[in-house]
């Protein structure tokens, strides 16, 4: 997963021509690191259709504070620079991966290939 600053975010985030899911996570966060085998796995499925990148919200408190971040892992679903979904609070890796899809198809991107169940 590429993890992307305050630096280059507006060129990598807010310019893409494809979706992107932003994962705002920390190092110390253990919840960050549980769901981001997931997170992998979801860019993997849908490989072109939607990125996935990564900010260290303790590195960059500019994007944190303008996206007023309240926990992490806080995970934007942003297209054409526009925040279009926002998820907080995790109960599962399975909960997650639903709520990923269901954007994905909420916003009718197209799949790589079909998910075995």
């Amino acid at each position: 997963m590429t993890t992307v600053t305050d630096e280059n975010f507006a060129q990598e985030v807010l310019d893409s021509s494809a979706p992107v899911i932003v994962h705002f996570q920390a190092p110390w966060c253990g919840v960050c690191r549980l769901i981001t085998p997931v997170l992998h796995t979801f860019q993997s499925d849908w490989l072109g259709a939607i990125r996935v990148l990564e900010v260290n919200a303790d590195e960059n408190f500019k994007l944190a504070n303008h996206y007023q971040l309240r926990t992490l892992p806080t995970l934007l679903y942003i297209h054409q620079g526009q925040v279009l979904h926002r998820i907080e609070g995790f109960s599962s890796r399975e909960g997650l991966r639903s709520r990923l899809d269901d954007i994905a198809n909420r916003y009718r991107l197209e799949k790589t290939y079909s998910q075995s169940a």
